[in-house]
């Protein structure tokens, strides 16, 4: 079988992913002081995406080297699932940092880590369902024109998996709106009760919006082209529209400890303290809401 250079570059991909995400995972694994909701979710996300870097190498091992159907199935079946847990543990970090604004006053609460629980159930049950699927039966191998643009994955069950992409996303744009107009209006308030001048109140609040719109604009332009091509390809199509969609979307799980994880100052200390050789796990931290954008 012939070297195809995507499938090459989706496996260095992988490994890039999963070294990353590996980091995250056991820094918060192994440090006793990331317990809070915000670092539960974080792990969440990293987890996700660590098993989606290991599914695109085992996807390149099932091509080249372990070519079979039972295989296939199982590596379609775990990138469905990471990616799926990916992008909802994104949607429950999203929920997560309004709830920390809106509801500031009863944030640190038990009642805050028992609906972290409940979202990080759901967001891994409705995951492996979505995974399960093809393995389960619902794959096209013997019906080839029942095929999506992502073999062995029905058109059918491509289209379920888009519009569920497009539900979550239009629900983080709606919460990220929100959480700029709080923000805001909490930039003002500080500027007025401090006597700031409003050039100060305006570059908090630029600083603000510019990072939700980082956030959410790595996010869009990384699976918008992905998701609008799994809705309007089918098998026909050149493997080659699949294989320049959907490799900017696997590096939305190479961006995201960047964003989530490697910017917190808590998980940059022990960072610091690992390679400086002085890690102790019982580290004292100031954890910071999960607000801080």
């Amino acid at each position: 079988l012939a070297l195809n250079p995507w499938d090459v570059v989706l496996c260095v991909s992988g490994t890039i992913i999963s070294c990353e995400n590996a980091v995250v995972v056991v820094v918060i694994f192994y440090t006793p002081a990331f317990r809070a909701p915000m670092f539960l979710l974080i792990g969440s996300l990293a987890t996700a995406d660590l098993l989606a870097g290991l599914g695109l190498i085992l996807h390149f091992a099932s091509v080249y080297f372990v070519p079979s159907e039972a295989v296939s199935l199982l590596t379609v079946g775990l990138l469905v699932t990471s990616f799926t847990a990916s992008v909802c543990s994104l949607l429950t970090i999203t929920i997560d940092r309004y709830l920390s604004l809106y509801n500031a006053l009863t944030y640190y609460s038990e009642r805050t880590v028992t609906r972290t629980y409940i979202m990080l159930v759901l967001t891994w049950g409705a995951s492996i369902c979505y995974g399960l699927l093809p393995v389960m039966g619902w794959n096209c191998l013997k019906e080839p024109p029942a095929c999506s643009v992502v073999r062995p994955l029905t058109k059918n069950h491509l289209i379920i998996l888009s519009a569920s992409f497009f539900a979550v996303f239009a629900a983080m744009l709606q919460l990220y709106v929100q959480i700029c107009r709080i923000v805001c209006r909490h930039a003002h308030q500080i500027a007025v009760q401090r006597h700031f001048l409003a050039s100060s109140h305006y570059v908090t609040t630029r600083k603000g919006i510019a990072t939700l719109a980082v956030i959410l604009g790595t996010f869009a332009s990384c699976w918008l082209p992905f998701a609008v091509y799994c809705l309007l390809g089918d098998y026909t199509y050149p493997a080659l529209y699949t294989y320049a969609t959907l490799l900017p979307a696997t590096y939305n799980s190479m961006i995201n400890p960047v964003i989530y994880a490697f910017r917190n100052q808590e998980i940059q200390k022990v960072l610091w303290a690992v390679c400086c050789g002085c890690f102790s796990s019982t580290l004292p931290f100031r954890s910071r809401s999960p607000s801080d954008v």
